[in-house]
């Protein structure tokens, strides 16, 4: 579908910006539902409900919350303290919030109501339980805004976090981290106060222009009113490295717990689990044409035929042989990296204790490399594929016919190749069912592999994903369609986006012009007819904005809108 829709995650592991809620009305919508992926134990992510209607939602430790436009919310998850329980009645509630183990409402009265783990006091409001405008969890502390300005906080206080800094007044919103607190002020600074064993306290300089503020476990995030992220606190699995800004990537790789994606002007952005510096992009970080991600380290092939290698080098799997030119594709494996000399020969280095980097004679002729776990591959250009290196699942022993590859993929333990007619073929370990391609196998373009799952992108744009999905890294975030590029990590995937043109009145089909071929596309779209003009489109086509067809834009698609869109026919969109 081609409508906005609202995202969250799931855990207390991480922060939602979202405009601050004093003294706004909750919206009303009806095009809104609920996107849910990652760990899923207790059944977190899984939205049971009639998944519309929600204008707001929440995301506790192990359970989520979500409200309804009707004032009711529904909740899904863990439920060993009651903190799904939802109080009777189950009505009139304008926000929800979440803490690691309790739940916590605002209601169209100023009150608020929580329930679930209460050892420490959260679920018991302060009183007077009364005008309230907003509302927050902590780990184990609950936090209101008043209609005053003032924000009251009970619960556990081992670190002060319920002890609001002087003076309590002017605040506009209202943050919970897992023991620190957060307050915006009217003036667009931040105040923070509770644990600060990470620094999660510490409001970097200039803390000016804020308009909202959010609170992870040990970390804490602001939105800038230029549409900026300040984040600050622990930074253990890359939780303050803001990547900016999420557009002009050309590719993305991921192996261990880090991603990265190259930008279209050369540079590499790097983030996610930074213990060993993989994620610190070397000076110049200019002039890179791939990217390749090993468990630890990371790859980069400058335009000039150089490899930059970085992070973890126990086993010199940084150490990049000389002559170090004339490279044309590079890849990483756990331990061990490879590339693509211009002559069609195949380099690798770094640990080599299962003969991952012993090529197998004739080293020639090969188009396209890739790594596995503690193995290696690499396409022929008479498309065939030849594997090495560790062989106890049969990850190397590639299946007959071994003819008419066109690409090729390493996992964990097992490995991967796109036949020319659009299917993958996949051997080695299947415990998790990652070697089992799901039905219909057809029309692929790109193959990849995590640790143990596999992913391929359809001609259409879509991706598909198999395998062990313990972490949600086979659940594609919808709406699946626009991608053009796909890559695995240990437990997680990734996805390139191709946007398509937006903001351009007349191009209907989003082809980039406004041409004959937007006719029937507009027509579909008369008296705002959303259905039929959506289902003008193939499946898997990238999402493509409705107003487009709003040519004079007064808000309808209607006869209003034909001559205006006549007089721009044959022009290119911007």
């Amino acid at each position: 579908m081609r409508r906005v829709i609202g995202a969250t995650a799931c855990g207390l592991l991480f922060a939602l910006l979202m405009p601050p809620a004093a003294g706004a009305d909750t919206p009303q919508r009806d095009d809104v539902w609920i996107v849910a992926w990652g760990r899923d134990d207790q059944g977190q992510c899984n939205v049971p409900w009639t998944n519309t209607d929600l204008v707001d939602v929440a995301g506790g430790y192990e359970h989520s919350l979500g409200l309804k436009s009707d004032g009711s919310i529904v909740s899904l998850g863990r439920n060993f303290e009651g903190q799904c329980d939802v109080p009777v009645p189950n009505t009139d509630f304008v926000a929800v919030e979440a803490g690691k183990w309790h739940s916590l409402g605002l209601k169209a009265d100023g009150s608020i109501v929580a329930w679930g783990f209460n050892e420490d006091g959260q679920c018991n409001v302060t009183t007077p339980n009364t005008d309230f405008v907003a509302v927050a969890g902590g780990g184990w502390h609950s936090l209101g805004l008043k209609a005053d300005g003032s924000i009251a906080a009970w619960g556990f206080n081992g670190d002060g976090q319920c002890n609001v800094p002087a003076p309590n007044t002017d605040f506009v919103a209202v943050a919970g981290g897992g023991k620190h607190s957060l307050g915006l002020k009217a003036d667009g600074s931040i105040v923070a106060w509770g644990d600060i064993s990470w620094s999660q306290c510490n409001v970097p300089a200039p803390n000016t222009d804020f308009v909202t503020v959010a609170g992870g476990f040990e970390h804490s995030l602001g939105l800038k009113a230029d549409g900026s992220i300040v984040a600050w606190g622990r930074n253990n699995e890359g939780q303050c490295d803001v990547p900016a800004p999420n557009t002009g990537f050309v590719a993305a790789a991921g192996r261990g717990h880090h991603s990265l994606g190259l930008k279209a002007d050369g540079s590499i952005v790097v983030w996610g689990y930074n213990n060993y510096g993989q994620c610190d992009v070397p000076a110049p970080n200019t002039d890179f044409v791939a990217v390749a991600a090993g468990y630890d380290h990371s790859l980069g092939l400058k335009a000039d035929g150089s490899i930059v290698a970085w992070g973890y080098n126990n086993y010199g799997q940084c150490n990049v042989p000389a002559p170090n030119t004339d490279f044309v594709a590079v890849a990483g494996g756990w331990i061990h990296s490879l590339t693509l000399k211009a002559d069609g020969s195949i380099a690798a280095w770094g640990f080599n204790g299962d003969g991952q980097c012993n090529v197998p004679a004739p080293n020639t002729d090969f188009v396209a490399v890739a790594g596995g776990g503690w193995h290696s591959l690499g396409l022929k250009d008479d498309g065939s594929i030849v594997a090495w290196g560790k062989n106890t699942q049969g990850q190397c022993n590639v299946p007959a016919p071994n003819t008419d590859f066109v690409a090729v993929a390493g996992g964990g333990w097992h490995s991967l190749g796109l036949k020319d007619d659009g299917s993958i073929v996949a051997w080695g370990h299947n415990n998790y069912g990652q070697c089992n391609v799901p039905a219909p196998n057809t029309d692929f373009v790109a193959v990849a592999g995590g640790l143990t799952h596999g992913l391929g992108l359809k001609t259409y744009g879509s991706i598909v994903a198999w395998g062990r999905n313990n972490y949600g890294q086979c659940d594609v975030p919808a709406p699946n369609t626009g991608f053009v590029a796909v890559a695995g990590g240990s437990s997680h995937s990734l996805g390139l986006k191709d946007i398509m043109p937006t903001g351009c009145p007349g191009d209907s089909n989003c082809d980039g012009a406004v041409s004959w071929r937007d006719i029937d596309f507009f027509v579909a779209a008369m008296n705002d007819n959303v259905a039929a003009w959506e289902a003008m489109f193939l499946p898997g086509t990238p999402d493509c904005p409705f107003e487009n067809n709003d040519v004079n834009a007064d808000g309808t698609v209607s006869w209003r809108d034909i001559d205006p869109f006549v007089a721009i026919m044959n022009t290119t969109c911007p």
